[in-house]
């Protein structure tokens, strides 16, 4: 079934057309990936859709009874309350319950039988409105998005920039619509967090819109690709990578069609010119009238020709030594709470080494204590190579100042440059006509990323530290930076969640994880096919468990004097490794072993807690029908009800965590 149709779109700005003659239709089960550089509209085209924006020709139209929700990459205000009461914001009738139930308890403290007797009616209300088990679906979500049950309690506005990020892509998920539009979904999300939501999208049945410049992200979750220029929309029927192959096909063809049509009006012309007059005047003015008729074809739009025209190159430095950085026993913490300790690690010249793990664990805090910039309360000794020229990129562009020109921002770094000149540098970084002497506080965050790289590079570097550079570079800028640091003859210590620019640039990965900092020789893509396969071993000990030992104990029987199948010699294992093996595996047994009876022992406690519940919900309920009753005693019991269900929610998000894992 077709959600949206949109129809000869055409939007501008002060007379200057932005994008027109977009058409294009998507259907539940679509899932388009919006692509263009940046400042050609993909925002805009995603607000005209949500009405935010009215089009200056054409129609966008979501089919009646369609449900609708739109994740924005800049943020719009969230309720106020607490972080559940926002994932429910979608869900009206159920917050409003919500705050009435709470409201109503509070009530019922004071032991009057009308208030007793409208938390009773109030509380029916809400599992009728199927209030339960929305927190319960609401819970789970917020776990996978990094959200901890007392993180659901606290009020929404302690949250930092990155989690209500979180919050806002969790709010529009827990609506569940038919029709999704997400502009920049991983923008504050690590890389367990991604691949989590490459799932979701995955099996969401609904028709999705999807704008980002993660190229891995984008090949994972969508099966058509939408090219924005503008004079209008191309659609490719396939995923991203894919579209970016045929797409070059398809523009030499349509150029070689352009050349075609020019070599043939150009050898009209020649003849019409030449026999104007002549005997094949007649021949000349028919052709005449043929070129009169003939539709040109226009040269076709190459929307990324403009975007590839940026220079990231790094200017000739000083050879450093062989060991870059040489730091042993570094630590931290932060709000109390250890990120990591005793880590030691060893940089090599020529090395480009890539810091990954969840939000929160410590990445960018390992980087700033490897480049000198740590807390005071840090710890660790660092020592540095010679001949160092260093460069740090922060991913919250602390080194731009907003009140500034590009210009004045060029300029502070290099004194000796006019006006000109910086302004001739930065055309290298697409700051082109009046852009250079803008003010950086009207910048995009992609304008302001290239801003920040366009003065790191003012200056020669042989060792760059950099915290997510890609975060808001639109995909051609991002795939000329890979190139750059591929050629790149100094030493790159760098944190990114972007997978592709990952493969793509480091030799060695640095793991920070749960309070432990793993080094893996290679680059991501080994360390990638590590991590796969240790899964792949752990589900495949946990099939052989299953299947149980008693297999092992009773081999198949043997037809006496019938030789034996011949088999490849195993290499003989020392009596270390055997039992080493033997250890993991028998401490692999007693987890998965542990975690059943677990998943056993929960399963009878929320069923025997549940019944609690609803005897004390019965009790409640018939309250207000004996005036004899003891208030208090029942103001009591329904404080108990409510701290039973809470209860019973924290074991069942226990329950279904682990079905997850024995599954």
């Amino acid at each position: 079934m077709t959600v949206l149709q949109v129809a000869d779109l055409r939007f501008g700005y002060a007379g200057d057309t932005l994008f027109e003659n977009v058409t294009f239709t998507l259907a539940l089960g679509e899932h388009a990936a919006l692509v263009a550089p940046n400042g050609a509209g993909k925002s805009t085209l995603l607000r005209i859709i949500a009405k935010e924006v009215e089009p200056d020709g054409g129609s966008t139209v979501v089919k009646r009874d369609v449900t609708f929700a739109y994740y924005r990459q800049s943020h719009e205000s969230l309720p106020e309350g607490d972080v559940l009461g926002a994932f429910l914001s979608g869900f009206r009738e159920v917050v409003d319950l919500r705050d009435a139930l709470h409201k109503a308890q509070h009530d019922a403290a004071s032991g009057e039988a009308s208030a007793l007797d409208h938390l009773a009616h109030l509380t029916d209300r809400y599992h009728l409105a199927r209030g339960d088990e929305l927190e319960r679906e609401v819970g789970i979500l917020a776990h996978k998005l990094g959200f901890s049950d007392r993180d659901l309690e606290r009020p929404v506005a302690s949250l930092s920039g990155g989690e209500r990020g979180r919050l806002h892509l969790g709010v529009v998920l827990a609506s569940q619509p038919d029709l999704l539009m997400l502009d920049e979904p991983t923008n504050h999300l690590d890389l367990d967090t991604i691949g989590w939501l490459e799932s979701y999208l995955r099996s969401y049945r609904g028709a999705a819109l999807i704008v980002s410049h993660d190229r891995a992200f984008l090949d994972n979750v969508s099966n058509q690709t939408l090219e924005l220029g503008s004079r209008g929309l191309r659609v490719y029927p396939m995923k991203y990578s894919d579209y970016v192959v045929t797409r070059e096909e398809d523009l030499e063809r349509e150029r070689g069609a352009v050349e075609r049509q020019q070599a043939l009006v150009a050898k009209t012309e020649d003849f019409i010119r030449k026999n104007g007059a002549g005997q094949k005047s007649k021949q000349a003015q028919s052709r005449r009238k043929m070129l009169d008729k003939l539709e040109r074809i226009e040269r076709p739009e190459d929307i990324w020709a403009l975007a590839d025209k940026i220079a990231f190159r790094f200017s000739p430095a000083a050879r450093t030594g062989d060991i870059v950085i040489d730091a042993k026993g570094m630590a931290a913490s932060r709000g109390g709470r250890p990120l990591f300790g005793g880590v030691d690690i060893l940089i090599r010249r020529g090395e480009r080494i890539g810091i990954v793990g969840p939000n929160g664990a410590g990445k960018s805090t390992l980087l700033k204590i490897i480049a000198g910039r740590g807390m005071p309360d840090d710890r660790g000794d660092v020592k540095r190579g010679t001949n160092l020229q260093e460069g740090y990129f922060d991913q919250h562009l602390g080194d731009v100042n907003p009140a500034l020109t590009a210009v004045d921002e060029v300029r502070r770094v290099r004194g000796d440059f006019t006006v000109e000149t910086a302004r001739q540098y930065l055309a290298r970084f697409r700051f082109w006509g009046d852009d250079p002497l803008r003010v950086v506080g009207g910048f995009s965050g992609g304008e302001r990323a290239r801003l920040a790289l366009a003065k790191l590079l003012l200056e020669p570097r042989n060792l760059l530290f950099l915290d997510e550079p890609t975060n808001h570079l639109d995909i051609p800028a991002a795939e000329i930076l890979e190139e750059a640091l591929m050629g790149f003859e100094g030493t790159v210590v760098l944190v990114s969640h972007d997978r592709r620019f990952l493969e793509n640039v480091t030799t060695r990965i640095v793991s920070v994880r749960d309070g432990k900092v793993d080094i893996y020789p290679g680059g991501f893509r080994d360390y990638s096919a590590s991590l796969a396969a240790a899964k792949a071993d752990a589900e495949r000990s946990d099939r052989d468990d299953k299947r149980g030992a008693s297999k092992a104990k009773k081999p198949e029987p043997q037809s006496k004097g019938q030789p034996q199948p011949a088999t490849a010699a195993a290499p003989a294992k020392t009596d270390a490794e055997k039992k080493a093996v033997f250890e993991q595996q028998r401490n692999d047994a007693r987890l998965l072993e542990k975690k059943k009876r677990r998943f056993t022992e929960l399963e009878k406690n929320i069923a025997t807690a549940e019944r609690e519940v609803e005897a004390l919900r019965a009790k409640l309920k018939s309250a207000s029908a004996d005036a004899t009753e003891d208030w208090e005693k029942l103001a009591e019991t329904a404080t108990q009800e409510q701290a039973l269900q809470k209860r019973v929610d924290s074991m069942l998000m226990e329950w279904a965590k682990l079905a997850e894992e024995l599954a």
